[in-house]
């Protein structure tokens, strides 16, 4: 008795006529419930999460911002973005500066000490707190190391003059791409603002809120990359009229006729 509680499907006999019409109704092609959910199931839901993740695929974008190498040596090609804080007598003083290389990976990230003392960390804009300055580099010291790096190379950024009064550089404007001076992203002669550019140019979304500096700076290096041929042909003319100014001599001015003054 123990042995048949223990296994009642063995003592159980399908009827002969019942077996025959199973039989019928899977070679039409049907199936009980749970022989379908025993034999279909796993494949059916799987195949349709795969249907699923490939018209999912076709909507889903990849984010252009990402780098697509591993590469974090230093470019002939460099986008810079800078943050700052309010000092005294209401000015903005350097906060924080970050350098990508032309891949979007980060060769220099550094929060920064102004020299001043800081009224206002700007939060809700520069992302900087005051914990990020307590062990934050002396401005001179950064001021140095982004000067070595961006020395003899294409800088990219956007309204970089703010970054350079901020860092108290200057750089060689032939070797200045900046997204907010480049002729094929502004508006009716307007420059626009880089949220703007990404989301138009890449349709990426940036600035939502505190700024990264590493985003912005590999939003205008993406920028720069799309338009780089033409870019590049702009500024080449722009050195071949520069040097035609250099070579062109002065005209020779003319002396005036004056009059012998009347007795």
């Amino acid at each position: 008795m123990a042995g048949q509680l223990k296994n009642p499907k063995k003592q159980f006999q399908l009827n002969p006529n019942w077996a025959q019409l199973r039989e019928q109704l899977k070679s039409n092609g049907f199936k009980k419930p749970s022989e379908a959910s025993e034999t279909e199931t796993p494949n059916s839901i799987l195949g349709k999460r795969k249907n699923r993740s490939s018209d999912d695929s076709g909507d889903a974008r990849p984010n252009p911002l990402i780098p697509t190498s591993s590469d974090s040596s230093v470019t002939d090609v460099i986008a810079m973005d800078c943050e700052m804080v309010g000092v005294s007598s209401n000015k903005s003083a350097l906060g924080r500066v970050t350098l990508v290389n032309k891949w979007g990976n980060v060769i220099y990230d550094e929060f920064v000490r102004p020299v001043e003392r800081v009224v206002d960390f700007r939060t809700n804009i520069s992302g900087i707190r005051p914990q990020h300055l307590k062990k934050a580099k002396d401005f001179r010291i950064v001021q140095k190391e982004v000067a070595e790096l961006i020395k003899g190379r294409i800088l990219v950024g956007h309204a970089l003059r703010n970054d350079f009064k901020a860092l108290l550089l200057n750089h060689p404007k032939q070797d200045i791409r900046d997204t907010s001076e480049f002729q094929h992203f502004l508006r009716e002669g307007r420059s626009r603002a880089l949220r703007h550019l990404a989301t138009e140019v890449l349709g990426v979304e940036i600035q939502n809120g505190e700024h990264c500096p590493i985003e912005d700076a590999r939003a205008a290096m993406m920028l720069y990359l799309k338009r780089r041929k033409e870019w590049e042909k702009s500024a080449k003319d722009f050195v071949r009229l520069k040097e035609k100014q250099k070579k062109r001599k002065p005209k020779k001015k003319t002396g005036v006729l004056r009059r012998p003054a009347s007795e």
